[in-house]
């Protein structure tokens, strides 16, 4: 038997390495592909879209909000991995009594260096695991040392993720550390997870540049004309939002997109 620790800290137990295994969460989805995991991975959501040819030929087990947990057990998979913020905790519980799942739990860069780790060893994958880890590192620390010789302004930023109300990335995401990474000053430094905001409090903050994501709300360029008139002196720029919350092998794209994005920034 094979024992596990997920970033609950709960223990799973296998009695051998997976072949049958579900992914609830796009990020993850994508980590397994790039892992080589094309046999073992026989259900995916319907968010994850990467790869393509996954998403157009795996089958589909629903929302990562709303699976189907009939259909997940018509499956017969012997591993389900999920995640405590973009997973259901009810559904998650029906889902163990089908089979082992292994939770992450990912609100910092070490974090998603642990959740790639873990499903190396889970799925038989240590070394390639490990070498995607070591090049994101290495990306990551040129890119800071650019950062630094640079001496990029610290702007006061706004991470927007939703509109109508607009909310905000706060301080225990993994969005915040990809905003520190960058250099940038998130304006609520004490605030956790995403809470709702206003214009009038982004003005309030002295807000110098807003980012609005490219999901889970599609912000457009017709929502920068909107709050450039409520903010006229702030920066207000679209970002890939798959970049700055998709934590796993998508991080090997990283460093590449935040240098261009700093230059934008710059200019």
């Amino acid at each position: 038997m094979l024992s596990y620790r997920d970033q609950m800290n709960r223990i799973i137990v296998l009695p051998c390495p997976p072949k049958r295994i579900i992914s609830l969460v796009p990020s993850q989805t994508e980590l397994l592909f790039d892992l080589g995991l094309e046999e073992e991975v026989i259900g995916i959501t319907k968010f994850c879209v990467h790869p393509e040819q996954w998403f157009r030929n795996k089958t589909r087990v629903g929302g990562t909000k709303t699976v189907e947990v009939d259909l997940i057990a018509s499956l017969k998979p012997d591993l389900i991995i999920a995640n405590k913020e973009e997973n259901v905790k009810e559904q998650i519980e029906l889902l163990e009594k089908i089979t082992p799942v292994w939770i992450s739990d990912v609100n910092n860069i070490d974090d998603a260096y642990y959740m790639m780790q873990s499903i190396g060893e889970l799925t038989g994958k240590k070394e390639k695991t490990a070498a995607i880890i070591t090049q994101i590192k290495k990306d990551f620390s040129d890119l800071a040392l650019l950062i630094n010789q640079s001496n990029y302004k610290k702007y006061r930023t706004a991470y927007l993720i939703w509109n109508g109300p607009y909310m905000a990335a706060g301080e225990d995401t993994f969005i915040n550390a990809m905003l520190k990474l960058c250099g940038l000053e998130n304006i609520l430094p004490d605030i956790r997870r995403y809470p709702e905001i206003s214009t009038r409090e982004l003005v309030e903050k002295n807000t110098e540049l807003i980012l609005l994501s490219s999901e889970p709300y599609p912000f457009k360029q017709k929502h920068i004309e909107t709050l450039q008139q409520a903010l006229p002196d702030a920066k207000i720029l679209l970002a890939d939002g798959e970049v700055f919350s998709w934590y796993g092998s998508r991080m090997l794209n990283a460093a590449t997109y935040l240098q261009k994005l700093l230059e934008q920034i710059n200019r």
